[in-house]
């Protein structure tokens, strides 16, 4: 009788529900969170890359103007000026750049201004297109930047995860926009100073400092360089949020926040159609249900779509199936990526399925222009002028509508491509160890 009562839990069930309550209380929360702060990221997105655009258009036009000479950005003119301790630098070349709005009569500072600008664009971008948690991106550095030469001879760019929260490194395929960051931020430290930078980083949670590594991720404090701390790219978010504040009020209620970035990335790539299995292996995740709580679709809808999945893909894979390929069956893998070559660019379909657009690449989001092509989508889009003045002459109003939805998705398309071609090659070098660097220094 005693044994018996030892073994019973002190603890009731009725106990318990109040907790499993206030934990589905928690995720509901959560996914109103991600749902609220979802139409709010391209806006985001398209603000920091506006005002980095803006800013470094500034300091370059500054940049080419001597002392108070005047210039013109944008319909304002402007002045570049100087201070008084800037003829007392040892090297005026490093002097900051200023200059002096002739509208409003502001002194802008245009160095800082673009420095804080370039870094608000490469966080929110980052954490938008990786889903990394705050930590991992103050964690990442030059080494984690990895490449991958397929057979085929085609580089596929990899960005290698450092352990963090489960204690587990991951790798993440980038996506071009993804690598087109990354090699801003590379290129931004090798203009500066030759190279990426050795600095240290300081741990806030486990008060510790980090042994030097070239960190991507890194600023000027006290005096020298040092990797970022998630306060500081937080305090970066949110000064980039309150400045689309005066033309979006809803900017004035919701705040982001790092983790944010996070969970409207797991949520587009589960509503996209990619396996939550996969998702959660992106996310570093060694719990499917975690990544179910990341997601803010309704849980019917989660269930219903994976159990049609798992249904699809046992139909057309029998378990017989499941074995190593063979080499005939490799290379057939292989030549799926050489046949999404197309005369434009390429295609970014994934593997075992069809053209779903009936080959017009022009509307399809999966081609990716060939910036060597830009000459041919001019030549396109002559012809589908041409077309659109016979479809106006004949008052052909469908014709009309499909023409005005074709040159738009050109239009952008080639924009995008120019806006590549303009960024031009990256140097991504040779990292190097701290102690193979003193071996080849000879220090």
């Amino acid at each position: 009788m005693t044994a018996a009562l030892l073994r019973r839990s002190a603890i009731r069930d009725e106990d318990l529900r109040w907790f499993h309550v206030r934990r589905r209380r928690v995720q509901e929360r959560m996914a109103n969170r991600t749902r609220e702060r979802q139409p709010l990221l391209p806006i985001l997105s398209q603000h920091v890359s506006d005002q980095w655009q803006r800013q470094r258009t500034l300091l370059e036009s500054a940049r080419a103007a001597g002392l108070g000479e005047h210039f013109t950005i944008d319909g304002t003119e402007w002045q570049r000026v100087s201070a008084k301790m800037d003829a007392e630098r040892r090297d005026p070349t490093t002097a900051p750049i200023r200059a002096v709005n002739r509208v409003t009569g502001k002194l802008v500072q245009l160095t800082h201004t673009e420095n804080q600008a370039f870094w608000q664009w490469a966080i929110v971008e980052t954490l938008r297109l990786a889903g990394l948690r705050a930590e991992e991106l103050t964690e990442l550095t030059h080494l984690s930047v990895r490449n991958y030469q397929r057979p085929s001879g085609e580089v596929v760019a990899l960005l290698v995860i450092t352990p963090s929260k489960s204690d587990r490194e991951r790798v993440i395929p980038m996506s071009a926009e993804l690598f087109h960051v990354i090699a801003q931020i590379i290129r931004r430290h090798i203009s500066a100073h030759g190279t990426v930078p050795i600095c240290v980083r300081y741990d806030l949670h486990e008060k510790v400092w980090s042994e030097p590594l070239p960190y991507l991720f890194q600023n000027v404090h006290a005096g020298g360089q040092r990797a970022m701390s998630t306060t500081t790219m937080w305090r970066m978010i949110r000064r980039a949020a309150e400045g689309l504040i005066d033309t979006d009020p809803r900017f004035a209620e919701v705040k982001f926040a790092p983790h944010d970035f996070r969970r409207l990335f797991a949520t587009e790539l589960v509503n996209s159609g990619l396996p939550i299995h996969i998702g959660a292996a992106l996310l570093g995740h060694l719990n499917i249900q975690t990544t179910r709580g990341y997601v803010a679709v309704f849980e019917d809808d989660v269930v219903r779509h994976y159990q049609q999945f798992l249904d699809r893909r046992r139909a057309q894979r029998p378990e017989s199936e499941y074995r190593t390929p063979t080499k005939s069956e490799w290379s057939e893998f292989n030549e799926h990526f050489d046949k999404r070559r197309v005369e434009l660019g390429s295609c970014g379909r994934p593997y075992g399925t069809p053209c779903q657009h009936e080959h017009a690449c022009i509307r399809c989001p999966m081609l990716s222009i060939n910036p060597k092509m830009l000459p041919r989508l001019d030549e396109l889009e002559e012809d589908l002028l041409a077309r659109r003045e016979r479809a106006v002459a004949e008052d052909w109003r469908g014709e009309i509508d499909g023409l005005d939805l074709t040159l738009t998705f050109l239009r952008s398309k080639r924009e995008q491509a120019r806006r590549f071609q303009r960024s031009g090659p990256v140097s991504l070098g040779l990292p190097v160890v701290p102690h193979q660097k003193s071996q080849l220094t000879g220090e």
